[in-house]
């Protein structure tokens, strides 16, 4: 995109439909540790990032919700009044919020949004969530409506879940709905309690390593991951456990009900309570400044992800192991739902430029191709910006 993302999602709209606008946007997320422990009722720390989606609206006399997406280079239409039908596009994340929103009683008309993103899609930023925090926010202040930030990350959830087809939890949403500028955002996913931490300075960084190989987590094993955690509670509620999800479940009593769980169920609930173990030490680590703790959950969270969750990719180890190669790292692991998508790296801000020319020159080397490098910075949640003239 020649231009950045707000203007060229205004230039467009009035291009397309004339007259002003109003502007919302909303940021992809990047997870620091804390991975597939959210639809668990788990323990997560994302933290929302600089890049963004941006939506330029108006609102509609009639039921129609007129949309185009400039990175499709496509408009595509709904009426609120007809049924859905699931397109296995873009498309249904726009018309999955609007549904959610009505069914919670936010009194919707017609809309026209245009969409642009700076928010890679497939490499495990959330796009997905940016896009519906933007459109929700857009949509329920066209109606002259207001949620709380937690409320429209559920309507995110909800059009995640049941319009698109993934069932994910909560963090991604919520992440973009609430993200604060220079921190991490410790989660309860069973409470949705969310507490801001704040991240180390300028001297110290996040490298996201994007590995180029997209992940559709619709089409991937992120669903089958989520039934092997459900068959697992059920067994275990089977010994005679009270639990409701493998939050319940320490390490120790998880290894006793081992017996009771078959592979790979053990592995994939092992995995689970472990890394909910580590995400809360990681929290205590980051306040306390000690970062090369920090990096070694990280590194112990990946080494998870791979053997026992399986959610890896031969990519994602090739980046990580190289990243820990170099002097200085501190810790890296996949982030996101994996199966592709990206790696993150913890590591001194004065070592991005080496770290990058050694990662860049190996992944060439063993893949043919490069990796896209992006320092991360936190940003703030989904927002209003100023309306065009």
């Amino acid at each position: 995109m020649s231009v950045a993302p707000r203007e060229a999602a205004v230039a467009r709209f009035q291009e397309r439909f004339g007259g002003a606008c109003r502007v919302f946007s909303a940021p992809g997320r990047v997870n620091l540790i804390g991975e597939h422990t959210d639809y668990n009722d788990g323990f997560v720390l994302p933290m929302a990032i600089a890049e963004r989606t941006w939506v330029a609206a108006r609102p509609r006399a009639d039921r129609v919700v007129r949309a185009y997406s400039l990175e499709q280079g496509e408009e595509r239409s709904f009426s609120l009044d007809d049924p859905f039908v699931r397109r296995e596009s873009w498309l249904d994340y726009v018309e999955g919020v609007a549904r959610a929103l009505a069914a919670r009683g936010v009194p919707l008309a017609g809309a026209e949004l245009v969409v642009a993103s700076e928010v890679p899609v497939g490499a495990g930023l959330s796009s997905s969530a940016a896009l519906e925090l933007a459109v929700g926010l857009a949509l329920t202040t066209l109606a002259g409506a207001a949620l709380e930030p937690a409320e429209l990350a559920r309507v995110g959830q909800v059009a995640e879940n049941d319009f698109v087809g993934v069932r994910s939890g909560v963090m991604d949403q919520l992440a973009s709905a609430l993200g604060r500028e220079g921190h991490a955002l410790f989660i309860d996913c069973r409470s949705l309690a969310v507490t801001p931490v704040p991240l180390p300075g300028d001297d110290t960084t996040f490298l996201i390593v994007d590995s180029g190989v997209k992940h559709a987590h619709a089409e991937n094993g992120y669903n089958q991951r989520r039934d092997e955690c459900q068959r697992a509670v059920d067994l275990v509620r089977a010994s005679g456990r009270n639990v409701t999800s493998l939050r319940d479940l320490g390490l120790e009593e998880l290894e006793a009900l081992a017996p009771s769980l078959p592979e790979p169920l053990f592995r994939r609930a092992r995995h689970v309570v472990s890394e909910n173990a580590r995400t809360q030490a990681a929290v205590v680590a980051l306040g306390r400044g000690e970062l090369a703790s920090f990096g070694k959950l990280m590194n112990a969270s990946h080494a998870s992800l791979r053997d026992d969750y399986e959610a890896s990719a031969p990519e994602l180890d090739h980046l990580v192991d190289s990243a820990l190669c170099e002097d200085g790292v501190l810790g890296a692991r996949l982030t996101g739902g994996g199966f592709g998508g990206s790696a993150l790296v913890l590591l001194p801000a004065r070592a991005v430029d080496r770290v990058v020319g050694a990662l860049t020159e190996r992944y060439w080397e063993r893949f043919r191709k490069k990796p896209a490098c992006r320092s991360a910075r936190a940003g703030n949640g989904a927002r209003e910006e100023s309306a065009t003239a």
